[in-house]
C-alpha cells in the first residue's frame, strides 16, 4: 500500500538538471521554501555520470566567455576534489554527481525529492486540458494552448522506489524537465521540429518546415588495462566496416578512451515517445562503434589492443523536443544582431549547432564535424555567435501565468535552440529564473512580463541581483545604490604596467601551462587584441617568422574596438596603417605607428595576408588579451591564445579603480586591477570614503579562470589568478586593524560578512599570497551596509 502525503512549498522546480538545480538554488538563496523534484537517482541530468555529457558553454568559442555564477560556482568545486580530467563525453564521474548534491544538501530551505516522477499536473480549477492533440499543419509539431486554468496548483508525483505518492502545491513553478513536461501537461502551446526559412527568416533555417529533430544519444567509456583485452561484437548489435563512414562524414575515432557526442539517433522515430526504441538502437550502435575502433579500424586498431570497455551509457541525452510558446519567441537573428534586450539575464555564446537529423543514420555528421571543424568555412561564418543576451520574457510560459521554464524547453526557434540548448547557458537560465522567483511571487508573471518588456524597475533590480551573484550580463553593468564602494576613492599599492609578451613556455595567469605552440600563418588574418590607456601609442612590436627565402611585406592594421567581444573587421574607428619588411628567419619587427592618443580600451593589431609569414604565439596567455583571426570578410573570430607582441611606451590598463567599473571580466580594457609583478607580495588594494561608512559585508570577486572552458583544468584544479590568503583591515584612526583574515581561498568569488560591523574612513584588502601567480589581482570589490 503506497504513503500518500501533501507538501507545500512557495516555488516548485520540476526536473533536477543543470537548469533545474541552478533554479532551485536561486530561488532557495533568495528566501524562498523550495522544492526539487527528479526523476533520476542523481542531479544533473545530461551532465551527470548516468548520461556523461560535459558542460559546455560560450568559452568554447570565446575566450573570456565563461559561465559564472552559480555554474562556475559548481565547476570550480568539481574541479578541486576530482581525479578524472574533463575530456569529452563519457568521462563524467559520481564526484560530478556528489558536488551537485551537495549543494543541494547545504542550501537552507530546499527540499529534494530524488527519484520522483511527477505524473500529473493540478490546475487550480481542478481542470483537466483540453484533448488538444499535436498537428503538423505548419510542417512541423505544434499543440495549441489548451489549458483548463491560467495557474498551476500542485503536481502529483511518485517515489516508485519508496512506494510514495505525494502531492506538491506552491505558488510558482518551474518546468525544467527539458521535455516541457509540465508546461505540456498544463496545457501550454508549444513546438516540436523545424520553422522554415519563410517563417522566421532565419539563415540556418530550413527551405521547408520539418518535424524532424536533433536525436539522443549515449556514450562510452574505455580503459588501458595495460594488455590485450578481445572485445566480440554481440550478434544483435550494428556492425561497421565502411572506413568513409567515420573518416569521410565526419565521425572520426581519434580517442580510444571513447566519448563521441555523433553516437547520436532520433529520425525515424520520435525523442519523446519512442525514446527507449532510440535507447536500444544506440546501444546496437555504440558497440558497433567500439567493435569497428577495436577490429577493424587500421588507424585505431592497434591503439585500442589494450582497451577494455569501461561503461556504456543507457539513459540517452536529448538535444531537443517540445519547444514552450513563451512572452518573447526568441529567434536566430536577435542572437546573431546581440540584440540588447531590456530584459536580459544571462548570457550564451555556444556557436549555432543543429545536428543533422538522424545521426548515425544519416548520410553525415553535423556539419561543422563533417566539414572537419574549418575555421573559415562558410558553415562555420554563419554559425559564429555571441556573446549575446538572453531575455527574461523566452523562460516565462504565455498561457499559464505561474509557470517559468529553463533549458532546452524555452521559447524559442528551433535555430535559436541551436545556440542556446548548451548546459552552461541553460545552468545561467535556471539562475536567472530562481532569481526571479520572489518578484513573479509578489507581483506575478503577467505583471513581471510587463515590467520586463519595458526594461522596469523590477526588471532593474533582477538584473542588478544577478551581478551581485556573479552572472555576466554583456549589456548590463553594477549600478547599485547600496554599494558602498561605488562612492569610494580607489587606490593601491602598485599597479601592472603593459608591455606585451613573448613567446616562452610557461604558465599562464590562471595556472594552465602551454607552450609557444604553432605560429600562426598570416593568411588566417590573424590580430591581436592591446589594451590601451587613452595616451599615446608610438611603436607596437610582432615576432615574425618568414619561412621563405626572399624578404616580405606585411601590411598592418591597427583599429578601435567597441569592446573586447567586438568581431567586426572595421571596429569603431582606423587608428592607423603601415607595413613592416620581413627578412627570412624570426624577428621581432617594430612598427612606427605614431599615436599621440587612443581611447581607453582595446586596439586590434591586425597583419594582412601574405604567404610563408607566420606570427609566433606567446608562450603565455596575457591575462584579459587573446587574439582574433579572419573568420569573413567582415568578420573575426576569438581565439584563446595570445601572439607575440609589444608596446611602446608601456600602458596603464589595470588600474585600481577599475575594480569599480560594474564589470568583472574584459570589456571596455580589462576591467580589474593589477599589480606590479616587480612590487612583489603582499599587495593591498584601497577604498577611501570623504566621510566615515558604516560597513558588514564585503564582496570580491577576484579574475579566476574565465579564458577557458572546464575542460581545460586539470584534476584537483586550483586556479592560480586569486588570493590565496588575504586580510580585510579597516583604517582606525592612522592604524589599520585587521578585519577578517582570510586563509587557504580557492574560489573566484567570496562572500565575507564581517564578524562586526565596522564604521571606517577607509578599508584595504591586503593580499599575501595568490594561487600561483606573481601579482594580486582584484576585478571587483562591493561593500555593504547591511
Amino acid at each position: 500500500m503506497s504513503i500518500y502525503h501533501t507538501e507545500t512549498f512557495d516555488f516548485i522546480v520540476v526536473g533536477g538538471g543543470m537548469a533545474g538545480v541552478c533554479a532551485a538554488v536561486a530561488a532557495a538563496r533568495r528566501g524562498l521554501s523550495t522544492c526539487l523534484v527528479h526523476e533520476r537517482p542523481v542531479l544533473g541530468g545530461v551532465a551527470s555520470s548516468e548520461m556523461r555529457v560535459t558542460v559546455h558553454g560560450a568559452a568554447c568559442h570565446h575566450a573570456y566567455g565563461r559561465e559564472t555564477g552559480i555554474i562556475h560556482e559548481i565547476l570550480e568545486a568539481e574541479r578541486a576534489i576530482n581525479h578524472e580530467p574533463v575530456n569529452e563525453n563519457g568521462w563524467t564521474n559520481s564526484m560530478f554527481d556528489l558536488v551537485l548534491y551537495d549543494l543541494v544538501q547545504r542550501t537552507p530551505g530546499l527540499t529534494l525529492h530524488l527519484n520522483t516522477v511527477v505524473t500529473e499536473v493540478i490546475m487550480d480549477d481542478d481542470g483537466a486540458p483540453a484533448a488538444v492533440a499535436p498537428d503538423t499543419e505548419a510542417g512541423y509539431y505544434t499543440r495549441a494552448a489548451c489549458a483548463s486554468s491560467r495557474r498551476i496548483a500542485g503536481v502529483r508525483a511518485r517515489t516508485l522506489s519508496a512506494e510514495v505518492e505525494m502531492e506538491l502545491r506552491a505558488s510558482l513553478f518551474a518546468d525544467c524537465t527539458g521535455d516541457a513536461m509540465v508546461a505540456d501537461r498544463a496545457g501550454c502551446a508549444w513546438r516540436m521540429g523545424s520553422e522554415s526559412r519563410e517563417e522566421t527568416g532565419e539563415v540556418h533555417a530550413p527551405e521547408g518546415a520539418s518535424t524532424e529533430t536533433m536525436g539522443n544519444s549515449i556514450h562510452i567509456r574505455a580503459r588501458d588495462m595495460g594488455r590485450p583485452c578481445p572485445f566480440t561484437l554481440p550478434s544483435w548489435a550494428q556492425e561497421y566496416t565502411d572506413a568513409s563512414f567515420f573518416y569521410e562524414q565526419g565521425r572520426v575515432p581519434h580517442d580510444p578512451r571513447g566519448g563521441y557526442w555523433w553516437i547520436e539517433i532520433g529520425v525515424p522515430w520520435h525523442t519523446i515517445h519512442d525514446n527507449e526504441t532510440i535507447r536500444h538502437e544506440l546501444t546496437r550502435h555504440a558497440l558497433g562503434v567500439w567493435d569497428w575502433m577495436k577490429n577493424h579500424d587500421p588507424k585505431m586498431k592497434e591503439v585500442c589492443a589494450t582497451y577494455a570497455l569501461d561503461f556504456i551509457g543507457q539513459v540517452p541525452g536529448k538535444r531537443e523536443s517540445r519547444r514552450v510558446i513563451g512572452r518573447h519567441w526568441l529567434n536566430e537573428n536577435e542572437l546573431q544582431a546581440r540584440t540588447a534586450f531590456p530584459d536580459e539575464i544571462c548570457h550564451g555564446g555556444w556557436f549555432v549547432d543543429l545536428h543533422t537529423p538522424g545521426g548515425l543514420l544519416a548520410p553525415t555528421s553535423e556539419p561543422a564535424s563533417a566539414e572537419g571543424y574549418r575555421a573559415d568555412s562558410e558553415y562555420a561564418a554563419k554559425s559564429y555567435v555571441g556573446p549575446y543576451g538572453i531575455p527574461l520574457r523566452s523562460l516565462m510560459a504565455q498561457d499559464v501565468d505561474n509557470l517559468f521554464m529553463a533549458g532546452r524547453c524555452l521559447s524559442a526557434t528551433r535555430a535559436a535552440l541551436g545556440t542556446v540548448r548548451v548546459m552552461a547557458t541553460t545552468s545561467l537560465m535556471g539562475q536567472a529564473v530562481g532569481t526571479a522567483a520572489p518578484h513573479a511571487l509578489q507581483h506575478g508573471i503577467p505583471h513581471l512580463a510587463e515590467d520586463a518588456a519595458a526594461g522596469g524597475p523590477l526588471m532593474h533590480e533582477i538584473q542588478q541581483r544577478l551581478l551581485r551573484d556573479g552572472v555576466f550580463l554583456p549589456h548590463i553593468r553594477n549600478d547599485d545604490a547600496a554599494d558602498l564602494a561605488r562612492s569610494a576613492q580607489v587606490s593601491a599599492s602598485s599597479t601592472a604596467l603593459l608591455h606585451g609578451i613573448g613567446s616562452s613556455r610557461q604558465h599562464d595567469e590562471a595556472g594552465l601551462l602551454h607552450g609557444s605552440g604553432p605560429a600562426q600563418a598570416l593568411t588566417d588574418e590573424p590580430a591581436q587584441l592591446i589594451a590601451v590607456d587613452g595616451g599615446p601609442l608610438e611603436r607596437v612590436g610582432l615576432y615574425l617568422e618568414n619561412r621563405s627565402e626572399q624578404t616580405r611585406t606585411v601590411a598592418l592594421s591597427l583599429t578601435a574596438m567597441e569592446n573586447f567581444y567586438d568581431y567586426s573587421s572595421a571596429g569603431t574607428a582606423s587608428l592607423a596603417e603601415g607595413s613592416v619588411e620581413v627578412p627570412p628567419g624570426r624577428h621581432w619587427l617594430w612598427w612606427d605607428c605614431a599615436l599621440s592618443s587612443t581611447s581607453r580600451g582595446y586596439a586590434r593589431l591586425r597583419c594582412g595576408t601574405c604567404e610563408d609569414v607566420f606570427w609566433l604565439r606567446s608562450g603565455n596567455r596575457l591575462s584579459e588579451h587573446a587574439s582574433q583571426r579572419r573568420i569573413s570578410p567582415s568578420r573575426l573570430r576569438s581565439q584563446h591564445f595570445t601572439l607575440a607582441f609589444r608596446c611602446h611606451p608601456a600602458q596603464d590598463v589595470w588600474p585600481a579603480a577599475a575594480v569599480c567599473s560594474g564589470r568583472t571580466r574584459p570589456g571596455i580594457g580589462p576591467e580589474c586591477w593589477r599589480s606590479d609583478s616587480g612590487a612583489g607580495l603582499p599587495a593591498w588594494l584601497e577604498l577611501r570614503w570623504q566621510k566615515a561608512q558604516r560597513c558588514a559585508q564585503v564582496e570580491i570577486t577576484f579574475p579566476g579562470q574565465l579564458r577557458h572552458e572546464v575542460h581545460a583544468e586539470p584534476p584537483f584544479y586550483a586556479c592560480a589568478d586569486i588570493a590565496r590568503d588575504y586580510r580585510i583591515q579597516a583604517l582606525d584612526g592612522d592604524d589599520w586593524q585587521d578585519v577578517l583574515i582570510i586563509r587557504d581561498n580557492q574560489q573566484r568569488r567570496r562572500i565575507h560578512q564581517l564578524p562586526q560591523t565596522v564604521t571606517t574612513q577607509a578599508l584595504r584588502v591586503v593580499i599575501e599570497t595568490t594561487g600561483g601567480a606573481p601579482q594580486a589581482a582584484i576585478s571587483e570589490i562591493r561593500c555593504y551596509a547591511d
